[in-house]
């Protein structure tokens, strides 16, 4: 069974071609990009383009797609929702993630896009839940310009930003990533605070769960 990806940016094409190549040889994946959905989530919130990823979900699945994995963090949980319509597992990448986050206490999440940070604290908060914990201790916070380098074409200085970011951060346990595109910024950072991101345990999960 092929492993669809769905991706609101072509960078991440790559990235989960060499996890795929290093964790995962012979997994067959098949790369979507659209960058739309992005757009309209950031602008008008996730549900506005929840029938639009219903309905690209129905058709990965009617391709031979035996699971869907969606590496934006924006959108996530609009996915999952449509994975359950349509009958297909649909993953998002930063599931896994938030899990070990929340067993490790006190969480700082990096964003470099404003509609993500609602979006990931509550799926810890869901996390927290479904590990007995009594709540998510979480702060937010967005890495100003990080976006706008990234947008622009600019990765290493917005992964730059967002390592600056995680090493500016005193007061938690663990740092996470929120975004896929984020993961990069893990490489360059000196805190002794562990730093979270999603794409390997998130890969991981998806290809498990393609198989079963």
């Amino acid at each position: 069974m092929t492993l669809a990806l769905l991706h609101t940016s072509p960078v991440h094409v790559p990235v989960f071609d060499a996890l795929r190549d290093a964790d995962h040889p012979g997994t067959a994946l098949r790369h979507v990009v659209r960058e739309e959905l992005l757009a309209g989530a950031a602008a008008l919130g996730p549900d506005a383009v929840a029938d639009e990823v219903e309905a690209l979900v129905a058709e990965l699945a009617a391709e031979g797609a035996g699971a869907v994995l969606c590496t934006c963090s924006t959108i996530g949980a609009v996915a999952e929702s449509a994975g359950v319509a349509v009958g297909v597992p649909v993953l998002r990448v930063d599931r896994p993630m938030a899990a070990a986050a929340v067993r490790a206490g006190r969480v700082t999440v990096l964003a470099t896009l404003a509609s993500t940070l609602a979006q990931t604290r509550a799926l810890l908060t869901e996390e927290a839940a479904a590990a007995g914990l009594p709540g998510a201790d979480v702060r937010t916070v967005l890495v100003e310009g990080a976006w706008e380098r990234f947008a622009a074409g600019d990765q290493d200085g917005s992964l730059g930003l967002v390592a600056a970011a995680a090493d500016a951060v005193t007061d938690a346990d663990v740092i996470v990533l929120a975004q896929g595109s984020m993961a990069g910024a893990a490489d360059r950072t000196t805190t002794e605070v562990p730093v979270l991101s999603s794409p390997r345990p998130g890969l991981a999960a998806a290809v498990a769960a393609s198989e079963g």
